[in-house]
């Protein structure tokens, strides 16, 4: 039976991987130096929480035949040196999740925004229809146990690409890694300036991605993005065959969405073009893999948006509130344009959290000037503390202000002082929208939206 050991075994994707791979039918092990919820709770179910937190070289033997690296180990990890030493087959998780589906269709989503949607609306679909997929996707998903799926027995892979490196000893973006077959390319905004310095370094790793298409392969893109449309009509591989997208047909009935397509309409239970354009991708990719139109539309109206990707925490007749992975310039313009298209009549009060290594960057900072104009109020929050934990420079709120370029812009540097800001307003016929990728240090979103005035 296959041996396979887990170097930081504790992380979102990886103790998925875990799972997945226990569930395959191998040996797992694994060691980490902190594991935290949910993964810890997730792995004890399996019997595969480690029993002491630290690296322990002692559990590196001959007879392991697959050692994963996860990103949160260092280049030094005493239980890497030891595998290296004993000249184990070392994987990071994306060598490993293309090692395991190499022989099946791969389905690749990349892209700046969106990635995690269209690989779930894909997923959903399959879901419906009964279709067997393996899969990689970077948030938990109603009606899948895990985050990774790998089987024997599949002839598909749906994977999300995300463009972070790969391991600590593979400076490779992950997607650059899975050779797909039908590829995804959602759109390109700056992000991670500590691995890609300039827009030209990571506009660069995705010419690199479309070069790596299997022959024959096919390419999904978005044409209202200016810069992957340059990207992907220049590109020189020429055994691929293009599909751009657009935003479909549709409109808004009192608040609910209806995709129009030959004069039929189908009620959706999302909203906003970015939405709409994600769904544009997923279909195209379905419709490679022999799922017509009919059968998508069928399933696709049944789908409710990944894990905060506005997702709505609380509402009522005249009040929603909803919660978002938007953090970037671009994901804020196309999540606050998304509510006030949706909700043309009521006051929509955006806040975000300054929370990722780029966005918390003093020269980074810039790029975020009229993002938040769409809103009718703007609130940013950010944590001190954070940037000295990431060993950058000081930034003020002062610099925030300059930054956004909004002059009535509301900056909290204290958790439950933008809480309790939030709790003196009254938001009768008004939307709030909580945007973050982390969660305002702590922040009870349920719990918050008992505790508000509608």
């Amino acid at each position: 039976m296959e041996k396979v050991h887990l170097i930081a075994i504790g992380g979102s994707a990886m103790h998925n991987m875990a799972l997945a791979l226990n569930e395959k039918g191998f040996i797992v092990s694994g060691s980490d130096d902190e594991i935290n919820e949910p993964s810890k709770s997730r792995l004890l179910k399996f019997n595969l929480l480690p029993k002491e937190i630290g690296w322990f070289p002692e559990k590196i033997t001959k007879d392991i035949s697959a050692v994963i690296l996860g990103m949160h180990a260092r280049a030094d990890n005493p239980e890497l040196i030891k595998a290296k030493e004993l000249g184990l087959k070392i994987y990071s998780y994306p060598e490993y999740i293309y090692e395991s589906t190499k022989d099946k269709t791969r389905i690749v989503i990349g892209g700046s925004h969106g990635k995690t949607t269209i690989t779930a609306m894909i997923l959903h679909v399959m879901h419906y229809h009964h279709i067997e997929t393996d899969f990689l996707v970077g948030a938990q998903l109603t009606g899948f146990e895990t985050m990774v799926n790998l089987t024997k027995t599949s002839k598909y892979a749906v994977i999300e690409g995300d463009e972070y490196l790969a391991s600590p000893i593979d400076r490779r973006p992950k997607f650059h890694l899975y050779k797909p077959n039908i590829a995804v390319l959602s759109g390109i905004a700056w992000d991670h300036i500590n691995v890609f310095p300039t827009f030209e370094n990571y506009i660069e790793q995705f010419k690199i991605f479309i070069d790596l298409i299997e022959p024959n392969g096919n390419l999904i893109y978005c044409s209202n993005d200016k810069v992957l449309e340059e990207v992907c009509s220049s590109s020189s591989n020429t055994n691929i065959s293009k599909w751009p997208y657009s935003i479909p047909n549709h409109e808004i009935i009192n608040g609910l969405t209806y995709l129009i397509d030959n004069d039929i309409k189908y009620p959706l239970q999302i909203f906003g073009n970015h939405n709409l354009m994600n769904l544009t991708a997923a279909k195209l990719a379905c419709n490679q893999m022999g799922i017509n139109n009919q059968l998508f539309y069928e399933a696709i109206q049944s789908f409710t948006g990944a894990a905060k990707r506005l997702e709505l925490v609380f509402k009522t007749g005249t009040f929603n509130f909803y919660k978002d992975f938007a953090h970037s310039p671009s994901k804020l313009k196309a999540t606050t344009d998304a509510v006030k298209q949706q909700f043309p009549e009521r006051k929509i009060i955006a806040c975000m959290e300054l929370h990722t290594f780029s966005s918390l960057t003093e020269d980074f900072l810039n790029e975020y000037k009229n993002s938040m104009n769409l809103a009718d109020e703007a609130i940013v929050y950010y944590n001190p503390h954070t940037i000295s934990h990431k060993k950058l420079k000081e930034i003020s709120s002062e610099q925030v202000h300059t930054c956004f370029n909004r002059k009535d812009l509301i900056v909290f540097t204290k958790s439950e002082e933008l809480t309790n800001y939030i709790k003196t307003k009254n938001f009768n016929n008004s939307v709030l929208l909580m945007m973050s990728s982390g969660n305002f240090d702590g922040v009870d979103f349920t719990m918050l939206a008992n505790e508000l005035k509608y």
